[in-house]
């Protein structure tokens, strides 16, 4: 055996290193120097790996919350120094952990084109729209990110994505889902989708609410179904004389 195996390959060497310093930018409890000298060690090294690593610290809330916020904007600014760089291990970030998204999605916004966030965006909704979350926080930020940030465009997979999400076990994720979906250009399949979930919620008065003002805001009718819906419509809303969904005042 040689006398470097005896340290492992360079690669190991790395991930080593990396490992200790994952722990050193997560540690809650620690000086805030130590997090600072780890948050400044993976910026200096600059690898793929060292800044999905440096991501890490978007997952931690730490106190004081002045500090946290001075932490993470630190991070957030030697992502944006790496440029197109920090794309891969920001989305990667985004793909593999469920806290800290919002700021990876900032970060990611700020080295990306829009077209490259709304994809990573909508990829990662149609993963979870199969997976049961304890914890829906992560559903929810990519949900008012289409929400809030989307700039009207298009994305393959986006109306598909949002309507999978309305069958989710948290209500808080299906309405997520309709005011995203309320946000786009109304189709066909999306019209359905939110008649067929405004019937089988029917006695949920949140979802309820929210998938009519939804309807509305769209300008949709709810053709096919009017015998359904209408015994579930109360103040202020109604349908006209073609089932477009209207409110009073």
């Amino acid at each position: 055996m040689g006398i470097f195996n005896l340290f492992g390959s360079a690669t190991e060497r790395e991930q080593a290193q990396l490992k200790k310093l994952a722990r050193k930018v997560t540690e809650k409890y620690g000086p805030p120097e130590n997090r600072q000298k780890g948050i400044e060690q993976l910026a200096d090294l600059g690898t793929p790996d060292a800044l999905k690593t440096l991501c890490l610290r978007f997952t931690l809330l730490a106190d004081p919350g002045i500090t946290d916020q001075e932490e993470k904007e630190s991070v957030h600014g030697h992502l944006v120094d790496a440029g197109r760089d920090a794309i891969a291990p920001v989305t990667d970030f985004i793909r593999e952990q469920e806290s800290g998204i919002a700021w990876g999605l900032r970060a990611l916004a700020a080295v990306a084109t829009p077209g490259e966030v709304l994809d990573t965006v909508v990829a990662e909704l149609a993963r979870l729209a199969t997976v049961y979350m304890r914890d829906p926080e992560k559903k929810l930020t990519l949900l008012a990110w289409v929400k809030e940030h989307h700039d009207g465009a298009s994305a393959a997979g986006l109306d598909a994505a949002l309507r999978a999400m309305l069958e989710d076990f948290s209500d808080d994720v299906r309405i997520g889902a309709v005011r995203a979906l309320a946000s786009l250009t109304l189709t066909e399949p999306t019209r359905t989708a939110l008649v067929e979930l405004l019937l089988r919620d029917a006695g949920n008065a949140r979802v309820r609410g929210e998938v009519l003002a939804a309807l509305h805001r769209l300008g949709a009718d709810v053709k096919g179904f009017r015998p359904s819906v209408e015994p579930l419509l109360v103040e202020p809303w109604y349908l006209d004389k073609d089932g477009v969904v209207k409110r009073h005042g």
